[in-house]
């Protein structure tokens, strides 16, 4: 029995790495102008949103998304 499975590209990568990369190499402004979603465009923090992303599945998926062109 095979009990392999397809190889997934965030395996191990947490949601506070991917945005902490994402800030890093787009800083806030860019990330809010290229997903609008308030807690990237006022106030901005990784904290608060950490909070929104794991609450908040279609906005975790973009920039999951994003994180995945960015590095393909």
């Amino acid at each position: 029995m095979n009990t392999q499975s397809p190889t997934d590209p965030l395996h191990g990568v947490t949601l506070k790495m991917i945005l902490t990369e994402l800030v890093e190499e787009l800083g806030w402004e860019e990330l809010g102008r290229r997903i609008d979603i308030r807690c990237f465009t006022h106030t901005p923090s990784i904290s608060s949103s950490l909070k929104f992303l794991r609450r908040t599945p279609w906005a975790r998926d973009k920039v999951e998304e994003m994180y995945l062109r960015l590095k393909m």
